[in-house]
């Protein structure tokens, strides 16, 4: 009898160390990204880098896009300076693009304290997601790891638009160094060279300022990622898809256009 006591008490610690490897397993299981959160995070980075490539209104593709369109206009609005003396109506553009670029850097830093919020009230997110259908479950550790992924994204968006509006204030600084028509005659290609430099730099502010709009928009189908990769890579296509329209068969790019087309 006291030989069998050991051997079953062996047996029962055997058992109940199986028992608990079996629940780590299965929480780690539960936690780990599935290869189709992979698969559909990828397919959002190709996404993201191809409209990107596509509609920084460099490429001359045989439809003219609204950015390459909107840079154009840019360049003439510089260049009518030159036959004005009174800068008022410029430095109010200025103000304005300056101003709009301030507003959504201030915005993406909100968004990164909720996003660090959102970190924070893990335990709260996973008790409302496991009310919910099993479609909607998640581990932990991969909750996390899509916050963490939003968080670079709206990250990504302020350094951008931190950067735009350093840039317009660089370009506000060009254009007060174009001389005034009465100079003009004196020296008529350094004045022009002068609005070409502000063109250029107006022109790169903006790209990086639709570089930052364009990760918000984004943000819209990453978030389809917390309720399941099949979702994340529908909302981002139909991201890409308004986006798209709107560069190249919308209303706003027709009213730029000459002819209408």
């Amino acid at each position: 009898m006291a030989a069998v006591l050991p051997h079953c008490l062996r047996v029962k610690g055997f058992l109940a160390r199986q028992n608990r490897c079996c629940i780590f397993k299965g929480a780690c299981e539960k936690t780990r990204m599935t290869t189709e959160d992979y698969i559909a995070f990828s397919i959002f980075l190709l996404l993201w880098g191809g409209f990107s490539w596509a509609s920084d209104g460099r490429r001359n593709f045989k439809r003219i896009s609204l950015t390459r369109l909107m840079n154009e206009h840019r360049a003439r609005w510089i260049r009518n300076s030159l036959n004005r003396d009174l800068k008022m109506i410029d430095t109010q553009i200025m103000a304005g693009l300056q101003a709009g670029t301030a507003f959504f850097a201030s915005t993406t830093i909100f968004a990164l304290g909720g996003c660090f919020a959102l970190l924070g009230a893990t335990e709260q997110v996973q008790m409302i997601f496991n009310d919910l259908p099993q479609i909607f479950r998640g581990g932990r550790a991969g909750f996390e790891l899509k916050v963490g992924g939003l968080t670079c994204l709206f990250g990504y968006s302020f350094f951008k638009f931190g950067w735009s509006y350093r840039l317009f204030n660089y370009c506000s600084i060009l254009m007060g160094g174009i001389p005034m028509t009465a100079d003009m005659s004196r020296d008529r290609p350094a004045a022009e060279q002068a609005a070409e430099r502000a063109i250029r730099m107006n022109i790169m502010a903006a790209k990086h300022f639709n570089a930052g709009l364009r990760a918000i928009f984004l943000s819209i189908g990453y978030l389809g990622w917390f309720i399941s990769p099949y979702v994340f890579i529908l909302l981002t296509g139909f991201v890409i898809f308004v986006l798209a329209r709107r560069q190249y068969f919308s209303e706003a790019r027709a009213a730029l256009l000459a002819d209408g087309q």
